[in-house]
C-alpha cells in the first residue's frame, strides 16, 4: 500500500501530469476524450499519451474506449486513499487538521448553493431559478459565469416566464462577485457546462461540496426555431430533474462524504 501511495505522489509531482488529473477531477464523473484533454491543456497527443499512461498505471485515471476514441475518467477514490494515508497520523492526534472534522452541513442557517457556467446567461440561470422555487426555504441560491457576456439570454428568460418563474432578481454576473471577503460561504458549487469545469477552479472558502453537472449549451443549437427552442427545453428539463432529486436529499442526516457521493451520482442519472 505504501509503495503505491509513493508512486501516486511521484506521478502527481509532475506539473503537467497534475494538470491532466486536475482537469479530469473537475470534469468528474465525465469521461473525457483524450483529444479534448489535449486541446484544453495545449498538450501534444504523443506527450499526452505518456502522461495518461503514467496516471493510469498507478490507478489515478481509468480508460474506456468509445468507438475509435479513448476516454479518461479521474479515479477519485485513489486520491482519497492518498489523502487518508497522509492525514492518518495527524487525525489520530490532531483531528483539527483533517478535512473530515465537519461531518455534516450547518443547520443554523440556510445553505448556500452556486451554479456556474461560462456566460451565466441560460443554464446556470435555469438552475438558479429552479432551486429557488423548489427549495428556497432551505437554500440561498446564486449563479455566476466564468466569462459573463451581454446579459441573460432572452429565450431562456421567456421560457422561465412561461413556466411561471419570477425572473425579476435574475442577473448575469462574474465569479468575482462571490470571491470577495464579504461573499457568502458556499456549501455547494456546481458547474453546469464543460467550459466552466475545464478552467481552473477558484479557491472557495469553507471547502464546499462541488459537482459537475454538464448540460449541452442550448445557445449553440442550430436548425429551425422549433429545434432551437427544444434545445432550451431539454437543458431546462435535465437541470430540473437533477435539482428535484438534489433538493430531496436528507441534508441534515448525510455527512459530507455521503453528500458528495450523492451529487456525483446525480450527474450520471438518465434525464
Amino acid at each position: 500500500m505504501e509503495e503505491m501511495i509513493l508512486r501516486r505522489l511521484t506521478t502527481l509531482g509532475h506539473a503537467q501530469r497534475m494538470g491532466v488529473f486536475r482537469l479530469l477531477a473537475r470534469r468528474y464523473p465525465d469521461a473525457v476524450p483524450a483529444g479534448e484533454i489535449g486541446e484544453i491543456l495545449g498538450i501534444k497527443p504523443s506527450t499526452l499519451s505518456v502522461y495518461l499512461s503514467a496516471l493510469k498505471s498507478v490507478g489515478l485515471v481509468s480508460q474506456d474506449r468509445h468507438g475509435t476514441s479513448l476516454h479518461y475518467q479521474a479515479e477519485i477514490g485513489a486520491v482519497q486513499g492518498v489523502m487518508d494515508y497522509l492525514l492518518m497520523d495527524c487525525c489520530r492526534g490532531r483531528p483539527e487538521m483533517c478535512s473530515t472534522i465537519t461531518p455534516r452541513l450547518p443547520t443554523d442557517r440556510k445553505l448556500n448553493a452556486l451554479f456556474i457556467c461560462s456566460a451565466n446567461s441560460a443554464r446556470s440561470i435555469f438552475a438558479e431559478a429552479i432551486l429557488k422555487r423548489e427549495a428556497g426555504e432551505l437554500f440561498n441560491v446564486y449563479s455566476a459565469g466564468t466569462r459573463p457576456g451581454k446579459g441573460l439570454n432572452p429565450v431562456a428568460v421567456d421560457m422561465l416566464k412561461d413556466k411561471g418563474y419570477d425572473v425579476s432578481d435574475l442577473t448575469s454576473q462574474g465569479l468575482e462577485v462571490y470571491q470577495g471577503e464579504d461573499a457568502p460561504v458556499m456549501d455547494f458549487v456546481f458547474t453546469v457546462c464543460d467550459q466552466a469545469a475545464n478552467e481552473d477552479c477558484p479557491a472557495w472558502k469553507g471547502q464546499p461540496i462541488s459537482a459537475h453537472w454538464g448540460v449541452p449549451d442550448p445557445v449553440k443549437a442550430t436548425g429551425t426555431e422549433a429545434e432551437r427552442t427544444l434545445a432550451f427545453q431539454n437543458a431546462y428539463g435535465m437541470l430540473r430533474n437533477r435539482i428535484l432529486a438534489f433538493s430531496a436529499l436528507p441534508f441534515d442526516t448525510l455527512d459530507r462524504s455521503s453528500l458528495q457521493h450523492r451529487v456525483d451520482e446525480l450527474a450520471l442519472q438518465k434525464d
